[in-house]
């Protein structure tokens, strides 16, 4: 059985474990000071906000976002990390915790709902393009190490 909802304190533990997978599959460095600054961050709901998919009780997949303002349209919801363990995928995790943050999201006039991935997460690709269209947009990131004078 598939249950998901918002993360709580008792959510620490398996969650940390479950972001930790996450950001070695992408090659990404986190400091403890820094998993446990997201955490504080995520049980507030002030600023950002986390769900866990869990299946028969096993954490198995997690989504953090946030709800933002937009200066033409109704408020955005922004999706910055989704993750299902390996081991649960194909299993409709994906699919489930997606159309959460969406209802999440209209809830808190947050009706547009959006979220990045790489060009070869062609699996991640394979189900965003069943409930989402893709717009074309590439995401640039500014280098703030070639501007003097900003650190």
């Amino acid at each position: 059985m598939l249950d998901i909802r918002l993360l709580v304190d008792n959510d620490h533990a398996e969650w940390e474990s479950l972001t930790r997978r996450y950001n070695e599959h992408f090659g990404t460095e986190v400091s403890d000071e820094l998993y446990n600054r997201t955490w504080r961050r995520l049980v507030a709901r002030d600023e950002i906000r986390g769900i866990a998919a869990r299946l028969d009780g096993a954490m198995v997949g997690l989504a953090h976002y946030y709800f933002h303002t937009s200066l033409w349209k109704a408020g955005r919801c922004y999706m910055a990390d989704l993750f299902v363990a390996p081991e649960a995928r194909r299993r409709g995790v994906a699919t489930a915790i997606l159309h959460w943050v969406a209802r999440d999201g209209q809830e808190h006039d947050a009706p547009r709902f959006y979220w990045n991935t790489t060009v070869d997460n062609a699996d991640g690709r394979a189900l965003y393009d069943t409930v989402a269209d893709y717009n074309g947009f590439i995401v640039y990131n500014y280098r703030r190490d070639d501007e003097p004078g900003i650190p």
